[in-house]
């Protein structure tokens, strides 16, 4: 009797490693079909200045829109992340250095990326958030490419990215954003030119940045990957509702929050926000507390 019992019990979780095999095996090959996809988009033609205030403007947006928290200080390109199961993810090295953009990388292979979310080839980029990038401005695009173009060139060999379990399991679910290309309304016209008045409106623009983490309504929720601590609202209704402008202003210069708490950068970019001006700070707060 008790070997009949061993018996059917190693069936039974024979069985049911099987069938998780199975299903993770459709999972993976979802997310390689998906990921080898080829996209075709119309030209995007943008007036890509190299005067002085636009590479001044271009260097400000890098740093407030998280270029560098990804690509580097000097967007050599770094390894984010190298773990087993979620996988090795690298940041591409975007200087014309060894290891980085070739020379012949143009405009138009910048816009594709920033606007679609695909490299010069229409092969998606994995974890690129384009799906924020698309939403920039033709201006604020243009001061980008312009800055990125006149950045010095640093060699920096980055391995090829190559996904674990983790990262197709939670790509595949809609957990992670790792396909932006699939995230993107394609057809939507650029705005010429942002907001640049303080204010709700410009702030509602800065907060495409805030949108990747804190979600689309900025209620926060589930942490962004296991692991991490969960996302806060910060919304008029959550804790940030009850902060004076001075205590947001001074929260995201420092990453110490009214509560004397210091915000590891790592799952708040404090040191990245440290970088837009009060005026930028200002808008931000007076849009979080118009959101209820």
């Amino acid at each position: 009797m008790r070997r009949r019992i061993f018996k059917w019990t190693g069936i039974i979780l024979l069985s049911i490693v099987a069938l998780f095999a199975a299903g993770y095996g459709i999972i993976a090959i979802n997310i390689n079909n998906r990921s080898a996809k080829f996209y075709r988009f119309e030209r995007k033609i943008l007036d890509i200045k190299q005067d002085s205030l636009t590479l001044s403007k271009g260097k400000h947006l890098v740093a407030i829109k998280g270029c560098q928290d990804c690509h580097g200080k000097d967007l050599a390109g770094k390894i984010m992340i190298n773990d087993g199961a979620v996988g090795r993810i690298s940041a591409t090295n975007l200087t014309k250095g060894k290891g980085g953009l070739p020379i012949d990388y143009n405009d138009q292979d910048w816009i594709t990326a920033l606007r679609h979310g695909v490299d010069r080839n229409g092969r998606p980029l994995i974890l690129m958030p384009s799906h924020e990038t698309t939403l920039l401005s033709e201006h604020d695009m243009a001061a980008i490419i312009a800055y990125c173009k006149n950045i010095p060139a640093v060699t920096n060999e980055l391995p090829p990215i190559e996904l674990g379990p983790v990262a197709n399991v939670m790509s595949f679910f809609d957990k992670m954003p790792l396909l932006s290309v699939e995230k993107i309304d394609h057809a939507k016209p650029m705005i010429i030119q942002a907001d640049t008045v303080v204010g709700v409106k410009q702030g509602e623009y800065l907060a495409v940045s805030c949108s990747g983490c804190h979600r689309a309504d900025f209620k926060g929720g589930d942490p962004l990957a296991p692991g991490l601590p969960p996302v806060p609202d910060i919304t008029s209704g959550g804790n940030l509702g009850k902060w004076t402008q001075q205590q947001f202003l001074q929260t995201l210069r420092t990453g110490k929050t009214p509560a004397g708490h210091q915000m590891s950068n790592a799952d708040m970019p404090w040191q990245m926000t440290a970088q837009y001006s009060d005026d930028e700070l200002v808008s931000l707060y007076e849009f979080f507390q118009s959101k209820i």
